[in-house]
């Protein structure tokens, strides 16, 4: 593992949270990370399925996250308990002409971990990991039912460009989807406005 930080609750000094970079989960956390993964499932935000999976399903798509190459998981965790994911991903070696950007999926919380700050704490670390590899964008997208999420991206500076009316369907219901971008500035050289044409400088 790597990329650890921890974090004290300012609603209480004895919770403490931390934001995990992992390559590889002990059978105890991945069995924590399904059991959370399922809970925002049923709770309707979150992952791209509608239906809780169980344990093996997901056990099997978390092993392959961590074997690909352009995708990095990220694990959430409140008094040591993994309570929620995100994953960074990188456009493949063969798509140079969209290099400078990446994409932020399947981030949430489960309902018991919330109310500590835990979801902006991760993504900030998925922005400050996708900034460190010299990304300048982060994209995402979020079905318009998830609304607490929403609000979080929005919070932390999100811009919405666009609507897909047809985004997905959640039991027998068509759903919009919105679409984000966040510009991320690098610890050091040019802003990224001037890098990509947006500024004068």
């Amino acid at each position: 593992m790597s990329g650890k930080t921890p974090m004290s609750s300012a609603a209480s000094r004895k919770t403490e949270l931390w934001v995990d970079r992992v390559t590889e989960l002990s059978e105890h956390e991945m069995a924590e990370l399904c059991e959370a993964t399922d809970a925002a499932i049923i709770e309707g935000g979150g992952f791209g399925w509608v239906e809780p999976q169980g344990r093996a399903a997901l056990e099997r798509h978390f092993r392959g996250a961590m074997l690909v190459p352009e995708r990095e998981l990220f694990v959430a965790r409140l008094d040591g308990l993994v309570v929620g994911s995100a994953q960074l991903v990188r456009p493949p070696r063969n798509n140079e002409a969209q290099a400078f950007s990446a994409s932020l999926t399947h981030a949430y919380i489960a309902p018991y971990g919330r109310g500590h700050g835990l979801a902006r704490l991760m993504i900030r670390r998925v922005e400050e990991r996708a900034a460190a590899l010299g990304h300048r964008v982060l994209n995402l997208d979020v079905r318009e039912t998830q609304e607490i999420a929403i609000g979080v991206f929005e919070g932390l500076g999100y811009i919405r460009w666009g609507t897909h009316p047809a985004y997905a369907r959640v039991r027998g219901q068509t759903v919009a989807g919105h679409f984000y971008y966040k510009l991320l500035e690098p610890g050091r050289g040019r802003s990224t406005g001037q890098v990509m044409g947006l500024e004068v400088g």
